[in-house]
């Protein structure tokens, strides 16, 4: 069983989390089998998911070499219920403190949203282990960049509009990780397959590699 910081620093080796959001529950298992084949290993099945505690329990039992957690996790009745599941790590679009607290009391780490320099002071001062830049995109690249200056020691992972174009730029940015969604999943019905998923899935872990290559 991995602890709190194992998971964080893997978190943070891998860089990238895959947020699965769906209302049809039958598309999960087809979506996370397109995404670890495709090699990304951190999972993130958000409480809006159809059925996501179940999600939840299924994945790390079919999955176990990959690390899944629970995302849009709002508030502490979501949390209890994520928890409960086995979540193995919890990700917010919101500054909660009292969520943090519940997190380390199960020894997981939480992934807190943050875009103003007083909700990044205060997801930090509460202890949150990853502050996720949430939503990245309207404010660009250069925000991340000033954002870092009073802020130079906190892991950012930008969610929200990042794709196979701009993945680098946030990277070089400052960014610790990215956080993908429906870059990932918005697939048309008639080509919604495991294949396409991984397809998706491995450009952006190449890219990744490329990146680390040259750096």
């Amino acid at each position: 069983m991995m602890s709190k910081e194992e998971i964080k620093d893997f978190i943070l080796k891998e860089k990238l989390i895959a947020i699965v959001r769906t209302r049809t529950q039958s598309e999960v298992p087809v979506i996370i089998e397109g995404l670890s084949a495709g090699g990304i290993k951190v999972l993130e099945i958000t409480s809006n998911t159809s059925g996501f505690e179940r999600m939840i329990r299924e994945s790390r039992m079919k999955h176990p070499d990959a690390v899944i957690g629970a995302g849009t996790v709002t508030n502490v009745s979501v949390a209890e219920k994520a928890l409960k599941a086995g979540a193995q790590f919890l990700v917010s679009p919101n500054t909660r403190k009292e969520l943090v607290k519940m997190a380390h009391e199960h020894q997981v780490p939480i992934v807190m949203g943050a875009l103003t320099p007083t909700e990044i002071s205060d997801a930090v001062e509460a202890g949150a282990d990853i502050v996720k830049l949430f939503p990245a995109a309207n404010f660009g690249n250069n925000y991340l960049k000033a954002i870092k200056g009073p802020f130079d020691e906190v892991s950012f992972f930008a969610v929200g509009g990042i794709n196979l174009d701009n993945m680098l730029e946030w990277l070089e940015a400052g960014a610790a990780g990215l956080g993908l969604g429906s870059v990932l999943t918005n697939i048309e019905k008639g080509e919604f397959t495991k294949g396409n998923i991984e397809s998706k899935a491995r450009g952006f872990v190449e890219k990744l590699k490329s990146y680390h290559g040259r750096s």
